[in-house]
């Protein structure tokens, strides 16, 4: 195994490289012309810069069902909830580490000038409402990338959607790889207020594995930060953020799964009760990019076909330790109406 990413130095520079704070400026990751451009269902728009994300609810039969963000952005938005949902996706251009299931190409993630451009929230939403009507969705995806390497994105997406009288027509979601303490180190208390109380907004935060051997398999980082995600996780559930959560359940050893699993719902549990219930499994698969990515990747990619396959062990483990922990009536709510509050 190669030397883990050193994650706080790694985020550090990163952000250096990818943020201009008095301008209000970050750097955007340029989808056309970029390798994961092939990947995309409709072609990039927003001047380049956007492309319009597909999410489903059914993922096949060996998989259980994902209600995100389908059910939170279809409640806020006052629509009836079906099984896809289309999104205004923006990536920024920056991340510290480097998950090999992710379907960005890594040169996208390297805070790299010549991938990517300088923009402000309000020229994203610009490009967003500059989009026929017709083809616009309700809903804008901030993701990447690690969007809390630049925590001012959101605060600053928020203005700028205010600003043109958006607030509570259009859906915000954005994503966070619980990786750092940027949302309390970079914020103010105004920002963060903002970001609790904004109308229309929802948090997914991924945990990448199940414990220290896959989450260090999956992002190339200490396996001690594992841990830290759970840390970083109980601070959000206090800020009153409608939070969610992910989980990627690749694995390079099929040894323990099922142990493993539970250890890790015991612990989302001891954040809170009904944690699990608000925490949806990922299914990894391999196209595009990620099977150019496997293809350079020699021995290594024999591991992480191995890990594909068994989170298939795993999230069977996942449903029946769901099954025993939780009653029918709590199982059978919806995602959003699991009650986990502040704490």
């Amino acid at each position: 195994m190669s030397r883990a990413i050193d994650t706080d130095d790694f985020s550090a520079r990163l952000r250096r490289k990818a943020v201009r704070v008095p301008e209000r400026q970050l750097l955007i990751a340029r989808i056309a012309g970029s390798e994961q451009e092939a990947d995309l269902r409709k072609p990039p728009n927003c001047g380049g810069f956007g492309r319009i994300r597909h999410f489903f609810r059914d993922h096949g039969v060996d998989w259980p069902r994902n209600p995100l963000p389908i059910d939170p952005a279809s409640r806020a938005l006052g629509l009836s909830a079906g099984d896809q949902l289309h999104a205004q996706v923006f990536q920024n251009a920056a991340c510290n580490w480097r998950c090999w299931y992710c379907f960005v190409p890594f040169r996208l993630l390297d805070a790299n000038e010549s991938a990517a451009c300088w923009l402000t929230a309000d020229d994203l939403v610009d490009f967003y409402l500059a989009e026929p009507e017709a083809m616009r969705p309700k809903m804008i995806d901030l993701t990447g990338g690690q969007p809390e390497l630049v925590p001012e994105w959101v605060p600053w997406t928020m203005h700028a959607l205010r600003k043109r009288g958006l607030e509570g027509s259009v859906y915000l979601w954005s994503d966070d790889n619980l990786s750092n303490d940027y949302f309390w180190r970079y914020l103010s208390d105004a920002d963060r207020e903002l970001i609790a109380n904004f109308r229309g907004y929802g948090r997914v935060a991924c945990f990448k594995g199940f414990d220290e051997l896959s989450f260090s398999f999956n992002t190339e980082a200490d396996p001690s930060l594992f841990g830290r995600q759970f840390d970083l996780y109980a601070r959000y559930l206090r800020t009153g953020i409608d939070l969610y959560a992910y989980v990627t359940l690749t694995t390079p050893s099929d040894s323990g799964i099922e142990d493993a699993v539970a250890r890790f719902m015991d612990r989302l549990q001891a954040l809170h009760e009904n944690l699990p219930l608000r925490t949806v499994p990922l299914k990894i698969g391999v196209f595009g990019v990620v099977k150019k990515r496997l293809a350079r990747a020699g021995a290594r990619a024999d591991r992480r076909i191995t890990a594909e396959v068994n989170q298939f062990r795993a999230v069977e483990a996942w449903s029946r330790e769901l099954e025993r922990r939780f009653s029918s009536e709590l199982r059978a709510r919806s995602v959003m109406d699991v009650p986990i509050g502040k704490v």
